[in-house]
């Protein structure tokens, strides 16, 4: 299991922040929980279901989106009352390459008095053994709980049981790739949610929620109010509030988007942690610059990320990398070589461990994507 889930780890990373190369927000990916025959939460009186609350502010909120920034693309994971797999809606958002992740739900417990909108990022709780850890990890279970819907999930998910506290172990490799820009966009949804409709701010935490997980950049998931509650239920029953809360998350998103593509550098630098590309089995050395001038070499890109990572760390699985740093990107290759006919036939073999690795051409600091 172990190694099955460090390999998708590593496929995942591989995806991370492609898009922010250029450093503007392109990509948002809205995902309106459950739908179908996943209703989510129910109203105690039957009448009410998340499933329908979060879709109609997640239109809404694509909306505002699309009229303010008519150059972002925004991708809603389902645009009807339709079921999608945790996995298919992770997938939506890592195929259009997108910058952010939101994920809309609504809270639901078996007492009345919880109420009020929480923020989430991915990452294993520090609050264990208080009130609300417990709460929370009651919340990621119901939304984890979903993949049980799923006739294959045992093969799509592997060993993964939302009820074995042991599967979110693995989570914590994940964690730290995405987690600085995904508590920033969190951050500002806590503070522009303060204003509307859903009055109680329960903060900003951090668990293990499978979507999230699943997703290869900066991604929050947003519990708007508790349908069990009545004061939460009464707001999210009237079109207006829906309406204030899709304009508090619009808000955070304009402020994000500013900060994403402001607060980068423009400056392009190259470091060399590695002249030296070490597979598993055999060691490569890269090539040297020679009378002054950049040579061009070819190699084979696994990650794209703003953190930098440990060359030793188990995501490598026992590669030594050598990497470049494009803008506010660390990217990361191995089989560095003179020959792109001779780098093309390790990538074959380099695939198994990282799906979307891909051949790139290096000349100086500069780095192209080789088809």
């Amino acid at each position: 299991m172990k190694r099955t889930i460090c390999i998708l780890l590593a496929s995942l990373l591989c995806l991370a922040l492609s898009a922010a190369d250029g450093l503007r927000l392109t990509t948002v990916v809205i995902d309106p929980g459950h739908g179908g025959k996943d209703s989510g939460a129910v109203s105690r009186d039957g009448k009410d279901y998340e499933k329908t609350f979060v879709l109609d502010i997640a239109k809404t909120l694509r909306d505002k989106i699309r009229a303010a920034y008519p150059d972002v693309n925004v991708i809603l994971t389902r645009s009807d009352d339709r079921y999608v797999t945790l996995g298919g809606r992770a997938d939506v958002a890592n195929k259009a390459n997108a910058n952010l992740f939101i994920s809309i739900h609504i809270n639901s417990i078996d007492k009345t008095s919880p109420n009020g909108f929480s923020v989430h990022v991915l990452g294993q709780s520090h609050k264990k053994g208080t009130d609300l850890y417990a709460n929370n990890m009651d919340i990621v279970r119901r939304e984890n709980s979903v993949i049980l819907l799923e006739e294959d999930y045992s093969t799509t998910y592997g060993d993964f049981d939302p009820n074995d506290p042991e599967s979110y172990i693995f989570m914590n490799l994940m964690q730290n790739a995405n987690l600085e820009q995904s508590v920033r966009f969190a951050q500002l949804a806590e503070k522009h949610l303060k204003g509307g409709p859903i009055k109680n701010d329960r903060g900003v935490s951090q668990d293990p929620f499978l979507v999230l997980w699943r997703t290869a950049m900066p991604a929050v998931l947003l519990e708007l109010g508790f349908i069990s509650n009545a004061t939460d239920l009464a707001a999210l029953r009237q079109k207006n509030d829906r309406n204030k809360l899709a304009e508090c998350v619009f808000q955070a998103f304009k402020e994000y988007k500013t900060i994403y593509e402001g607060g980068a550098s423009s400056q392009t630098t190259v470091t060399q942690q590695q002249k030296t590309e070490t597979a598993p089995s055999k060691t490569e050395t890269a090539p040297a610059k020679s009378g002054g001038e950049e040579e061009t070499v070819y190699a084979v890109q696994v990650f794209a990320v703003r953190k930098t990572m440990n060359p030793k760390a188990p995501e490598f699985m026992g590669y030594t990398p050598r990497v470049i740093k494009t803008g506010t990107l660390n990217k990361y290759f191995i089989a560095v070589g003179k020959s792109a006919s001779e780098v093309r036939k390790k990538l074959p073999a380099i695939r198994k461990k990282y799906p979307d690795a891909f051949l790139v051409k290096i000349v100086g600091d500069t780095v192209t994507r080789v088809d």
